[in-house]
């Protein structure tokens, strides 16, 4: 068997989708992805990866770049998901983003926002929120003295 026959067959084995939490959080993107579609957001990209993190889309929005990390909760019991958007999440978030802009020849002038899709599910319920401009550029790690 030649190696791209190999290669062609271990990909036609592997499953498509990942199981427990890890399936859970590609469900949650693919509802958030639905949701953002829904209005009116143009996804220009999916899991960018970037030395600093990955962000789970990149979409435009009214001509607004918008950088935009899901989060979701099987119920109310651990809080929002949009508060474990932590300090430091935000700030690998925004060095990504910047990566992005650098990497894809976006301008540095161009307006970008950071977005949050917010999903809890409650038995058979689900929410869905997008919080628009959910941070800002988060203040510079301090230096130790």
């Amino acid at each position: 068997m030649t190696p791209l026959a190999l290669l062609r067959l271990l990909r036609l084995a592997r499953p498509r989708d990942y199981r427990g939490l890890r399936g859970r959080g590609q469900a949650w993107e693919r509802l958030a992805a639905r949701c953002l579609e829904a209005e009116g957001y143009k996804i220009l990209a999916r899991n960018f990866r970037a030395r600093a993190g990955e962000i789970d889309f990149v979409a435009e929005e009214s001509g607004v770049l918008c950088f935009v990390e899901v989060k979701g909760r099987s119920g109310p019991g651990f809080g929002s998901p949009a508060e474990a958007v932590t300090l430091e999440k935000r700030r690998r978030i925004f060095r990504a983003a910047a990566e992005y802009l650098h990497r894809c020849g976006g301008s540095v002038r161009r307006r970008c926002r950071f977005d949050v899709v917010s999903i809890v599910e409650e038995g058979a319920r689900t929410d869905v929120v997008v919080l628009r401009g959910a941070f800002e550029e988060p203040p510079p790690r301090r230096r130790p003295r």
